[in-house]
């Protein structure tokens, strides 16, 4: 609760034209300032009564890429015995609030309020909470109230067009496995409901029992080779465009991985790291932790961490970088992968073999994930 700007001149008016009235003895003066003194009081107590207003939020969808459209749906419901005078409330990600109306409630009565979510920006965004205005009679006071729980928006990077990789790179890797997997033995990844489709004899009577519901095994062959895609996050290789290319490529290559049953995994410079099993769900998981890879590290860093590195012997690496970046800095944790792909964003099309390695180099993502489909086609 607090005086507007046209209550905090009414008020020191008022406060002088009291005073003068007193001191000289006149009493229209005297009598126009308590008058305008009591309106300011008058305003501040009835701003003070704070709406009885039940707010839900919807987002749909919570996972967007970037660019994409998503809307967020506000429902409004008086939850007073009274009529609730129209508010002026505000909503959405903090780096764009939305400015919304209302009118009159009666008491019980509910209404709709829709607007669109900025999705320009990769990331994880917190959608509110609700604040709502209040302003006294003539302006002369206000207070503002938050209502609701917060919803989160998910602004995935683009997922481009992109194929998986072939049998003739994955037969290359698959001598070694994933290390210190042993022969004839599935991991078990997930326990979930069973649907049409599934083997039966990957039922599992334990979890069944306990649910109530159907549920099986999710198992992965250890010996499959794992892809790991890592992602230059270094601050001086890419520019902030670039960057986001890099993201973008990084993103459609695990997606297109992942959903053709390939077990992947993300890497970064600055030392994240999250392995994943195929399938849409653990494809999911790795896009979310893109939402939140940011530019950070020296250039003297590894591309790849030297545990990563160590991690990814027996992986298809796939790293992407700039052509600003020193050759060494990827050469070096290619060279220990059985298959190793580089593509280097920033520079002209075309596709090279250095040192064993092979190196897509293109301007854009989209040119980066045309050449990546050529070469894996």
């Amino acid at each position: 609760m607090r005086l507007t700007a046209r209550g905090a001149v009414v008020l020191a008016v008022s406060v002088a034209m009291l005073l003068f009235g007193q001191w000289a003895g006149y009493p229209l003066p005297r009598g126009l300032g308590a008058a305008g003194s009591l309106s300011v009081v008058a305003a501040l107590a009835l701003s003070a009564r704070g709406p009885k207003v039940e707010a839900r939020r919807v987002v749909f969808p919570e996972r967007v890429e970037r660019g994409s459209p998503a809307l967020a749906r506000l429902s409004l419901t008086n939850a007073s015995t009274r009529w609730q005078q129209g508010l002026r409330l505000t909503d959405g990600v903090a780096h764009a609030r939305q400015e919304l109306r209302t009118s009159a409630l009666r008491p019980g009565q509910s209404t709709v309020r829709r607007y669109e979510l900025p999705t320009t920006r990769r990331g994880r965004y917190a959608v509110g909470p609700l604040t709502l205005y209040r302003v006294g009679p003539f302006g002369l006071a206000s207070r503002r109230w938050t209502a609701g729980e917060t919803a989160t928006l998910w602004v995935h990077p683009r997922r481009l067009a992109a194929r998986p990789l072939p049998g003739r790179l994955l037969r290359h890797a698959r001598h070694t496995g994933t290390p210190g997997a042993l022969r004839g033995v599935e991991d078990l990844r997930d326990v979930r409901e069973y649907v049409p489709g599934d083997e039966v004899r990957h039922l599992y009577w334990k979890a069944t029992a306990r649910t109530g519901r159907l549920m099986v095994r999710d198992l992965v062959d250890p010996g499959q080779p794992r892809v790991t895609v890592a992602v230059d996050t270094r601050s001086d290789v890419l520019s902030p465009e670039l960057f986001e290319d890099a993201v973008d490529v990084a993103a459609s290559v695990l997606t297109a991985c992942g959903r053709a049953g390939q077990p992947t995994r993300l890497v970064t410079s600055a030392g994240r790291e999250l392995v994943a099993g195929p399938g849409e769900e653990t494809t999911r998981m790795l896009l979310d932790e893109l939402c939140v890879v940011c530019q950070e590290g020296e250039r003297a860093d590894p591309v790849v961490p030297e545990v990563s590195a160590a991690r990814s012997a027996s992986d298809v690496l796939v790293v992407v970088t700039s052509v600003r970046a020193d050759p060494d800095s990827w050469r070096v944790p290619a060279r220990r992968s059985p298959a190793a792909i580089c593509l280097l964003l920033g520079d002209e099309p075309g596709v090279s073999v250095d040192s064993g390695v092979t190196v897509l180099r293109a301007p854009t993502a989209n040119e980066a994930v045309g050449w990546w489909n050529k070469f894996v086609a």
